[in-house]
C-alpha cells in the first residue's frame, strides 16, 4: 500500500532522519513519541503535504486514497456539515448515512460552530470517510477531550475500522491506551533527527524495524 524510504538528513530535512517502513492493507498503527519529535511531521509527509522531501521517498500504490483527520477539525465554518461533506465528493444520498455512522444523525444542516469539540471532530471523521480512504491518518484525535468523550471516540474509530477491514490506519498519539484499544502495530519516533522503530505489542514480540 505505502512504503517509506526517507533519508531526511540527505534531503536536508530539519526533523526527520532515516525512516524505513511499510503500511499494509488492514494495518492499525499507532505512532507514539515525545512531544516535538516529529509525529505530525511524518503524517504530513505521508499525506504529501511536506514538499521538502522528494516524492520518491514515499512510494504509494497507484490511486491510493488518503483521509486525514487533523488536530483541528478544519471544517469550513460558513458551510453546513452537509455542504462540507459534499465538497469532498460525498453524494447527497451518502451524507446522512455518513453522519449517522459517526453519531451525528440530524446534524447535517448545522454549522461547525454549533457543535461541541467532540462533535466537530466526529464530523471531520465523516468527511475523511466520504473519500472512501485506503489509508486513514489521525493526528491526536483524542486531544482536549474529556475521558468519556475519549472513550466514545475510541469506540467509534474501532467500529469504523471493523466495518472496513481493508482500510489501514496510522494514528498519532501520546497515550499508550489508545494503542491498546486500536492498534495491531505500534511505531515509535525517537531521537534527533527522528528514527522510526516498531515496538513490541505482546510479551516476547521482538522490537524490529517498522517494515
Amino acid at each position: 500500500m505505502l512504503e517509506l524510504a526517507i533519508d531526511g538528513q540527505g534531503a536536508g530535512h530539519p526533523i526527520l532522519g532515516r525512516l524505513e517502513a511499510r503500511i499494509h492493507p488492514g494495518d492499525r498503527i499507532c505512532l507514539l513519541g515525545s512531544s516535538g519529535v516529529g509525529k505530525t511531521t511524518l503524517l504530513n509527509a505521508i499525506a504529501g503535504l511536506d514538499r521538502s522531501l522528494p516524492a520518491s521517498m514515499i512510494r504509494r500504490q497507484a490511486g491510493l486514497r488518503i483521509g486525514y483527520l487533523f488536530q483541528e477539525h478544519r471544517l469550513l465554518p460558513w458551510r453546513t456539515l452537509r455542504q462540507n461533506l459534499a465538497l469532498v465528493g460525498a453524494a447527497p444520498a451518502r451524507i446522512d448515512a455518513l453522519l449517522a455512522q459517526v453519531g451525528l444523525q440530524g446534524c447535517a444542516d448545522k454549522l461547525p460552530d454549533q457543535l461541541s469539540l467532540g462533535m466537530a471532530r466526529r464530523a471531520a471523521l465523516a468527511r475523511c470517510l466520504a473519500v472512501e480512504p485506503d489509508l486513514l491518518l489521525l493526528d491526536e484525535p483524542f486531544a482536549s477531550l474529556d475521558a468519556p468523550r475519549v472513550q466514545e471516540l475510541r469506540a467509534l474509530i474501532a467500529a469504523v475500522l471493523d466495518a472496513r477491514p481493508g482500510m489501514a490506519m496510522l494514528c498519532v498519539t501520546h497515550d499508550p491506551r489508545d494503542a491498546e484499544a486500536l492498534a495491531n502495530r505500534r511505531w515509535q519516533l525517537v531521537g534527533k533527527p527522528a528514527a522510526l522503530v516498531e515496538v513490541r505489542t505482546e510479551a516476547g514480540d521482538p522490537v524490529r524495524d517498522a517494515g
